[in-house]
């Protein structure tokens, strides 16, 4: 793991905030001039800390209203079936995450879709691709907190 520095926590803390911000900015922000503050951004990237640089879209002014969270328990644990689970997880979309998870349930899916019907052949699709033991689906209501942005503690110690 690499250790970052309190400059570079500030960093990372504002390209979190706001990744659109002039690197002018964000140098004054956190105490450097632009030159040095744009190598740290650099190789932040390099190392792998900083992994993309992203706009954030309103899922239902995009036209994805409904948010489902599935509960996958595998059909076996082979390898084989990993690699046909990944391929169909890849090949979805509307698939937004999958955690492989430890206990009840072994993968944990975030689906966006636009409705009922969209997400009732977005399970066809999966479960016609690949065998699964068990499919849980919870549907969200309301999305009360959401953020892209960890926490960073950019206070001084």
């Amino acid at each position: 793991m690499v250790e970052l520095d309190l400059i570079d926590r500030k960093i990372v803390a504002e390209l979190m905030r706001d990744a659109t911000q002039p690197v002018a900015q964000i140098a004054d922000k956190v105490g450097l001039s632009q030159t040095p503050c744009w190598k740290r951004i650099q190789k932040l990237e390099a190392s792998g800390i900083l992994t993309a640089r992203v706009a954030l879209a309103d899922p239902a002014k995009v036209g994805f209203t409904l948010t489902v969270f599935v509960g996958i328990e595998a059909a076996d644990h082979s390898g084989d079936w990993r690699d046909a689970f990944f391929a169909a997880i890849s090949a979805i979309p509307e698939i937004m995450e999958v955690y492989r998870m430890a206990g009840e349930m072994d993968y944990l899916l975030r689906v966006s879709v636009a409705d009922m019907p969209a997400y009732d052949r977005l399970y066809k699709q999966l479960t016609d691709t690949v065998p699964l033991k068990n499919v849980t689906s919870h549907f969200a209501m309301e999305r009360m907190k959401f953020t892209t942005a960890y926490p960073v503690d950019t206070r001084n110690w």
